[in-house]
């Protein structure tokens, strides 16, 4: 990781609002809708941070993680 992300408390302290938000939103939604929701989130934060490396790493992180989470792959 070449440590492009930011470390700090970017929601200042707020970060469980923020996931209440995201779940309000997800409320009454079907996966298909769910799954819709996310990927323009994804893409409409992706453009607001609009720096491919961030990005990149941001990214492999996420990958990182999911796998850890779910355990290993083949």
């Amino acid at each position: 990781m070449t440590g492009l992300l930011r470390r700090d408390d970017g929601f200042s302290g707020r970060a469980d609002d923020v996931y209440e938000s995201l779940i309000r939103a997800h409320q009454g939604l079907s996966d298909e809708e769910s799954a819709a929701l996310n990927a323009r989130l994804v893409l409409i934060l992706a453009h607001e941070v609009g720096d491919p490396a961030v990005l990149a790493e941001a990214i492999a992180l996420a990958q990182r993680t999911l796998r850890r989470a779910d355990g290993p792959r083949s």
